[in-house]
């Protein structure tokens, strides 16, 4: 079964996830017509190599014109429409970035198989419970809500504004009227009747104007409220998504929603803005004792003003964290001289900012790091926003081309820092930019998450540890100190995480005897997940017992080895892995011949062992040892013999080992096994 057919399975929940990710950058439509297409195409590979990358972008666009031909004999003129028009994106879209849309469709399909990991898991965890809280969406649907009745409500008084401008015009003309007359007119009761209107006129107006001036003020203080609690914690609450979501978890949205908020509250404000400067126009023409603009009016304004700074300040956001290319599963690890992206939005979406507001990048600015390393940035570290670039048209910028460079220090420096202090050094990306609009210059600043600068790939698997644990146990964007005194983990949702490793990198994740045996190999003993705290040494820096390496380059070896070497077994389930050998000797006692189990290796990085019962024992009545019943294990390195020709080949020519391994292999594996494991497609180089 296809992976898109088992997703059309899921429940609704899931369903709706798998929606979240789906837009016009990568259109729902291919994904189903393509299916098993595009399931069958290494986009992965893709998005690191450019040639390939076209060749993928040429060959799906071949893939919807085929589609297109076939709709058309059918005359589904809806189906022709939406083809014609994905074609017309996708070819314009990523025809001079064709690597772009391998990343998404790579990122796609990953996101897929961990949601199908997520609903195959018998309980959600503790992270993905709090992410998914009935009380969040509940807000969310507060803050839309408050947001629409605050529009409607700056609209209203426009009407309000305007019917006092009215009042006031036809006041001046009936006033004027009376001023041109001569003084004898002036006293006749006819014009003494109407010095009578004028001023029943002039209390109207004057009753209007501080009616007019209330309302505004009833605005404004709904978008003070509104902003310093429901939407402070919105944005608070998808920052947190958007941590998570880098370190496997589930795939966080809502910015979009976001975006329509602070975007309806900034034009909320402007007109709030314009209705205060027509106040002040009327003002000028008609003033009197007692007049309630020149009193509340500068309060007001002043308040306006504030509240916009505010806006814009908190609407500067980084949509996507810093990433390698070539590490799309690892964001937040950065190579010195390889480039990477990071994509910045502006929340206020108003179309007089469309290429106005320029964006320069910097690394640790105004920050003291924890060593003598110092960093710049080379490439093209200034942009201008634009509305161009994304698909849903939001005010954003992509920089695609920056590297970070190490700058020479004092020698020595280098020296003094062991193999853990540079991963566990936490950096800086920050951006900063200014806005020009309606008179107001509002200076921007925002930062990204911290990032760990690495100078060799070695040193990979240690800083992404360290990205796991900082945005696993804080949501301080900015605390570059965590590691002096790194706090404990729990371990229930340090458990979650890591089963999030192999659901985004491997695509599946594990259950929960996979997590307890990780649990009792972390803690040494069956412990109660949700109270237990994991340090931070105890997953990354001590030894393993009787071991040369610690918990997490254990994991990671085992990670690279199912996405190397074994993933579709993984992933359909047939590899059990995670199991001690006391638990293998119970699991296959009393099995038939030939009945095998695969796990991972506990004392080989990177290591798998298969284990079967022998059909010459009698398993029926292993001996209490647990020896009789097994066969000795015995390290087979197997690899592809890159040959020409044809020929047959004698075994000491097929076997990289040495004749007397081959003769031990001889004592207890048949020749038809020993032709198997060579022909094995999961032999590796």
């Amino acid at each position: 079964m296809s992976q898109w057919s088992q997703v059309q399975q899921l429940e609704i929940k899931f369903l709706e996830q798998v929606d979240q990710f789906y837009d016009d950058n990568f259109p729902m439509e291919i994904r189903h017509l393509l299916a098993q297409w595009i399931e069958s195409q290494d986009w992965e590979a893709a998005s690191n190599n450019e040639a390939m990358a076209t060749i993928l972008l040429q060959n799906l666009l071949i893939q919807v014109d085929e589609q297109l031909d076939r709709v058309s004999q059918e005359k589904n003129l809806l189906l022709i429409h939406n083809l014609k028009r994905i074609r017309k994106l996708l070819q314009g879209k990523y025809h001079g970035s064709p690597m772009h849309i391998a990343v998404i469709i790579s990122n796609c399909l990953r996101e897929e198989r961990r949601i199908l990991a997520a609903a195959s898991m018998p309980v959600q965890g503790p992270l993905e419970k709090s992410l998914q809280s009935s009380v969040v969406s509940e807000r969310q649907r507060n803050v839309e809500h408050k947001v629409s009745a605050i529009k409607n409500s700056a609209q209203m008084t426009d009407q309000d504004v305007k019917y006092l401008e009215d009042l006031q015009e036809e006041f001046d003309f009936r006033y004027k009227t009376i001023q041109s007359l001569e003084q004898s007119d002036k006293n006749s009761a006819l014009i003494k009747q109407e010095m009578l209107a004028l001023q029943a006129m002039l209390n109207t107006l004057d009753y209007k104007r501080k009616e007019v001036l209330s309302k505004i003020g009833r605005v404004i203080h709904e978008i003070d409220i509104l902003m310093s609690n429901m939407l402070t914690e919105e944005l608070l609450d998808w920052k947190r998504r958007q941590q998570i979501a880098c370190i496997g978890g589930p795939l966080h949205g809502g910015l979009d929603q976001l975006q329509n908020c602070f975007t309806l509250l900034a034009e909320s404000l402007f007109q709030v803005r314009r209705q205060l400067e027509k106040l002040d126009e009327l003002l000028t023409r008609l003033t009197y004792d007692g007049d309630p603009i020149p009193v509340q009016r500068p309060q007001l304004l002043e308040k306006v003003s504030f509240l916009v700074y505010n806006l814009f300040r908190n609407s500067f956001v980084v949509e996507r964290q810093p990433c390698m290319p070539t590490h799309p599963q690892r964001p937040m690890v950065l190579k010195t001289l390889i480039q990477f992206t990071v994509k910045l939005r502006l929340l206020i979406k108003l179309p007089e900012l469309n290429y106005q507001i320029r964006v320069r990048a910097t690394i640790d600015k105004n920050v003291s790091t924890l060593s003598n390393r110092r960093f710049v940035l080379c490439g093209t570290h200034v942009k201008a926003m634009n509305m161009d670039e994304s698909a849903n048209g939001s005010l954003s910028v992509e920089f695609r081309h920056l590297q970070p460079k190490e700058m020479k220090s004092s020698a020595g420096s280098k020296g003094n820092e062991g193999p853990h202090m540079v991963t566990e050094e936490l950096h800086s990306i920050s951006f900063e930019t200014q806005v020009c609009l309606y008179g107001l210059t509002i200076n921007l600043e925002t930062s990204s998450l911290p990032v760990v600068m690495i100078s060799n790939v070695s040193q990979l698997p240690n800083a992404w540890a360290s990205i796991i644990w900082y945005n696993l146990s804080t949501n301080d964007p900015q605390n570059l100190s965590f590691f002096n005194n790194p706090p404990a983990a729990t371990l229930s949702q340090l458990l979650e995480v890591l089963s999030w490793q192999f659901s985004s990198y491997v695509g599946r994740g594990l259950n929960s005897e996979q997590l307890n045996m990780l649990a009792e190999k972390l803690t040494g003993q069956q412990v109660n997940y949700s109270d237990y705290q994991l340090s931070w040494a105890k997953f990354c820096k001590e030894h393993l017992p009787g071991k040369s390496f610690t918990f997490w380059v254990w994991l990671e070896a085992i990670l690279d080895l199912i996405k190397k070497h074994i993933l579709p077994l993984w992933i359909d389930g047939y590899v059990m892995g995670f199991v001690s050998k006391e638990k293998e000797r119970i699991l296959l006692k009393d099995k038939t011949p030939g009945t095998f189990l695969l796990r991972f290796s506990e004392s080989n990085l990177g290591g798998i062992t298969f284990t079967w019962v022998d059909q010459l024992e009698n398993v029926s009545k292993p001996s209490d040892g647990g020896g009789k019943g097994y066969v000795p294990s015995v390290f087979i390195p197997v690899s592809k013999i890159l040959n020409d020709s044809t020929d047959p080949h004698s075994p000491s020519d097929l076997l990289p080992m040495s004749p007397s391994v081959y003769a031990v292999l001889r004592e207890h594996l048949s020749p038809t096994v020993i032709e198997t494991a060579l022909s094995s497609p999961y032999s590796t180089d």
